[in-house]
């Protein structure tokens, strides 16, 4: 299918365009000119910006937001957090779960988010045992997708034991394991799940150190000769004391030294780093995933952005548990967490580059695309045709232009500033709102009925 459209303004690959004439075919754009005329073009009222890469997502998790808001008996922590999950995740069913994730990505398509990584660990059924297909579960997140529109890359995550040294598996992480066998088994029955699915990739994702043996690290490793390998790392203090007591290394350090941690890797969270691994792990060329939102509710931390970014590394966004689904909100939150780390202010920008917002936006678009590897990161020909108009009607645009307008998205107006979303040249979402999301939302409220008593 053509589509020619034309913009007023544009944010492209050379930077800001005015009267953009832009023709996409089979879902990828093959022509950009500037100055262009609207005549014979879908005129896209609005400004035009590359489509955001979330990078790492638990799409169940939607489910249960704020149900972890409760002050337990001892201190709360990421741990008392993990508890509550456990018990929500305990009566999933797979309609419930691909009722969850087709609302979760009808709103990250109404954020501008365009593509999801979906970090998937949820595999059998609430007894521990497989399903009769074992890519059940991956089947419901694959019609999610196809239910919204949002582009897709499905990662399998491999979870074989409760923590280091062999510890067996708690209760509540039955639905999650497998031993090495059959997680590859799981890994080829997703590839023919999404074989259909337009754009759709298959990685993997060796959940943690903690959950995976370094045999079978460098075992899966060697059976993914490409595709994107996503993997937590260093999100809490304990966790780190533990890698240490049985690895000797600390876990980004140990991955750095004992993975052939490269492009096509992405470390989750990356909160807890000594600066010689902020600049090995710059070096590696890597992407950071980090979910500023998720990691400030459950406690983690703050990753170090500014030394980071000093060093060269790469790094998008994910909105991870979920608890806000808003592009805009992660990227503002990153940039405040820094604020507060270092007691200043625009800390994640560069004397090139003196906007938060551009940088900000620029950086978790490249670098979620090389994570997702997924053909989008910016409009230019060849890539994807992903673009999110924001409202140059929105009091908080007015009076603006350029990157001004990013400015004013990412730390003002956020989620309600995105008008228009395309996704391989489809409008999914006009005036903010996605076409299913009607039928979308009564489904997800129907699955809710079931399980709020569970926690």
């Amino acid at each position: 299918m053509r589509r020619e459209l034309f913009f007023d303004h544009a944010l492209l690959a050379s930077g800001w365009a005015r009267d953009v004439g832009i023709v996409v075919e089979e879902g990828v754009i093959v022509a950009i000119a500037q100055g262009a005329s609207r005549a014979g073009a879908d005129r896209m009222a609005g400004i035009a910006l590359p489509g955001l890469p979330n990078l790492h997502c638990h799409a169940f998790q939607r489910g249960m937001a704020a149900l972890a808001e409760r002050r337990g008996s001892d201190a709360d922590s990421f741990w008392t957090w993990r508890d509550v999950m456990y018990r929500f995740l305990a009566r999933l069913s797979p309609d419930d779960v691909e009722a969850i994730a087709a609302f979760a990505y009808m709103e990250m398509l109404e954020a501008g988010f365009t593509t999801v990584g979906e970090f998937h660990y949820l595999h059998h059924d609430t007894d521990g045992r497989p399903y009769a297909d074992l890519g059940e579960m991956a089947t419901r997140i694959a019609a999610a997708s196809a239910a919204t529109g949002i582009g897709l890359t499905l990662l399998p995550s491999l979870y074989m034991q409760g923590g280091f040294n062999g510890a067996p598996p708690a209760s509540g992480q039955r639905r999650f394991v497998n031993d090495a066998q059959r997680f590859l088994k799981l890994v080829e029955r997703t590839r023919a799940i999404v074989a259909d699915l337009p754009g759709a990739r298959v990685g993997i994702a060796p959940h943690s150190l903690r959950a995976v043996t370094p045999d079978a690290l460098a075992a899966m490793c060697g059976a993914m000769p490409d595709g994107p390998i996503h993997i937590h790392a260093a999100e809490q203090i304990r966790e780190v004391d533990e890698c240490i007591a049985a690895l000797g290394h600390r876990p980004v350090a140990w991955l750095l030294e004992n993975a052939p941690v490269d492009t096509r890797w992405c470390l989750i969270h990356a909160t807890h780093m000594t600066a010689a691994e902020v600049r090995a792990l710059a070096a590696s060329g890597a992407v950071a995933g980090l979910c500023p939102l998720t990691e400030a509710s459950l406690g983690d931390g703050i990753f170090a952005g500014a030394d980071y970014l000093a060093a060269g590394g790469r790094f998008g966004i994910g909105s991870d548990s979920n608890i806000q689904i808003d592009g805009a909100a992660e990227l503002r939150q990153l940039e405040y967490g820094q604020r507060l780390k270092r007691h200043a202010r625009n800390v994640m920008t560069t004397p090139e580059t003196p906007s938060a917002g551009r940088l900000l936006l620029a950086r978790a678009v490249t670098g979620g695309a090389q994570a997702l590897q997924q053909p989008m990161g910016e409009l230019a020909p060849g890539r994807r045709a992903d673009i999110v108009l924001l409202d140059p009607d929105h009091p908080d645009m007015a009076n603006r232009d350029g990157d001004r307008w990013l400015d004013a998205w990412i730390f003002t107006a956020g989620r309600a500033a995105v008008k228009t979303v395309l996704v391989g040249g489809n409008t999914l979402v006009e005036d903010g709102r996605h076409a299913g999301r009607p039928a979308i939302e009564a489904r997800y409220k129907n699955a809710l009925k079931t399980l709020m008593d569970a926690v």
